[in-house]
């Protein structure tokens, strides 16, 4: 907006330039080339005059002032006719100028083109005495227009430059002139950057045009608002999980109980339904307040190390992973310490939530790769399983909360961990993506649905050396 403000600005003073300077370079053009002409006929009506007389005197006198002319002035001056008068002048050549001044007693003017003038300026006047109607002589003049076009140029150029000038001053001016009509304008576009962040503390200074004052209003009244309540419906889903939990602990303690007391085979079987549906509840209630926490208010993100963290997880899982003979393997190009943009605490939760899910639908005795590729501007994170994999309606939904996927020992979880995984890479600048991993033949053979595997990709920003040994420092 700011360079389209800026080239109107430009645009309506070229165009008031071009009406004023153009026209007034155009007068003073054709003032210069009247002036001229009327000079150089002036001196050649004066010579013809002298040349008409005839007398010694008189051919003395136009002599000198011809010789004076071209001493003084860039025009040469040529007579015809009497030739006892003036001898040393040069002879005008035959042409129709000269022929219409001796036959007709017509003056010429020729400028020698039709574009402002040629190189010459020719004029040729009739010398007749009083009396008579036959012209007796001519005197031509022939002025170079050398110093008339240096001149033109000066005019020209003088009135370029300046306009240039004047061009370059409205475009600074101009700048300044569009950055504060449009301050309010980046202001409120802060705002919105912020808002799309996740900051919903982000406000709008009122500034600016009554306009742009009266937008301001409405868009902090809306943030106000939005910012209540989705704090209120936090607020809400924290303590309604965290009440929850204590009664959902206190109905598995009297269910575990009334199953230690109970002989008869049915009503154990009941019992142990019920507890089973309270564990899961409990699971329900322990993902919701995580949920919660992952989307209270955005922390700063800073650069932390990538491999330690994930090699950290990975230590962990491992004994998990073990007791069933999964393989946790660490691939990828991980030279060096690559760093990345996240909120402490975030990277650790994406990694057990992904790692989780892999080891839940990973078969006994298969492998989970884990891979680190530093890809420009940003790193990804792949968690790669030999499970049944997903289709891509199942891919399409894998986000949402609450829904679960067909997997091994999918029927215990929450349907709320990738739901989290995404949140947090939201709030950090970052993606998770779902793709299919390589085929691996050893899970066809054991009948999987689909065989293939799934991908979780985690791309998150990277930190540049320099910054992270700065902030390392």
């Amino acid at each position: 907006m700011i360079r389209q403000l800026v080239r109107s600005y430009i645009f309506l003073v070229a165009i008031a330039i071009a009406l004023f300077t153009v026209p007034v370079a155009f007068s003073l053009t054709s003032q210069l080339r009247g002036d001229t002409e009327d000079s150089v006929v002036r001196e050649a009506e004066t010579m013809a005059l002298l040349l008409a007389n005839g007398d010694s005197t008189s051919c003395e006198a136009l002599q000198e002032m011809a010789e004076a002319y071209a001493a003084q002035t860039p025009g040469d001056v040529q007579v015809a006719g009497a030739p006892g008068c003036a001898p040393s002048l040069l002879r005008p050549r035959q042409d129709a100028a000269l022929t219409a001044a001796l036959d007709r007693n017509d003056p010429t003017t020729d400028w020698g083109s039709s574009f402002i003038w040629g190189p010459e300026l020719v004029i040729t006047v009739p010398a007749k005495r009083a009396g008579e109607d036959r012209a007796v002589g001519a005197v031509r003049i022939v002025y170079s227009t050398d110093e008339m076009t240096d001149r033109l140029w000066t005019i020209w150029g003088f009135r370029a430059i300046l306009a240039v000038l004047v061009l370059v001053v409205a475009a600074l001016l101009g700048v300044g002139v569009a950055r504060r009509l449009t301050r309010p304008l980046r202001q409120l576009n802060d705002m919105a950057s912020k808002f799309s962040d996740g900051d919903l503390t982000a406000r709008s200074p009122v500034t600016g045009p009554p306009e742009t004052q009266t937008l301001a209003r409405t868009l902090n009244q809306g943030a106000e608002r939005l910012d209540t309540l989705i704090a209120a419906q936090r607020i809400f889903v924290a303590d309604a999980s965290h009440q929850l939990r204590t009664p959902l602990t206190a109905l598995r303690l009297s269910l575990d109980n009334i199953a230690d007391g109970v002989d008869d085979a049915f009503v154990r079987e009941d019992v142990e339904q019920a507890t089973a549906e309270v564990v899961r509840m409990n699971r329900l209630v322990n993902g919701l307040l995580v949920l919660a926490r992952a989307e209270a208010k955005v922390t700063v993100a800073e650069p932390l190390p990538l491999l330690d963290i994930v090699r950290e997880r990975l230590a962990v899982w491992r004994p998990a992973a073990d007791e069933r003979g999964v393989t946790i393997a660490l691939r990828g190009s991980i030279d060096g310490r690559p760093s990345v943009l996240s909120s402490p605490g975030h990277l650790d939760q994406m990694l057990d939530n992904v790692l989780s899910n892999a080891l839940e639908v990973s078969p006994d005795g298969g492998t989970i790769t884990v891979r680190v590729d530093p890809l420009g501007d940003v790193v990804g994170v792949s968690v790669l399983d030999e499970g049944p994999g997903m289709s891509d309606a199942e891919k399409s939904r894998a986000f949402d909360r609450f829904w679960r996927g067909q997997g091994l020992t999918g029927k215990g979880g929450s349907g709320l961990g990738l739901a989290v995984v995404k949140q947090l890479a939201t709030d950090d600048g970052g993606t998770v993506a779902l793709t299919d991993a390589p085929p691996v033949s050893a899970s066809l053979d054991r009948g999987h649905p689909h065989g293939r595997g799934l991908c979780v990709t985690i791309t998150l920003r990277a930190v540049s050396s320099r910054a992270s040994s700065r902030s390392g420092g």
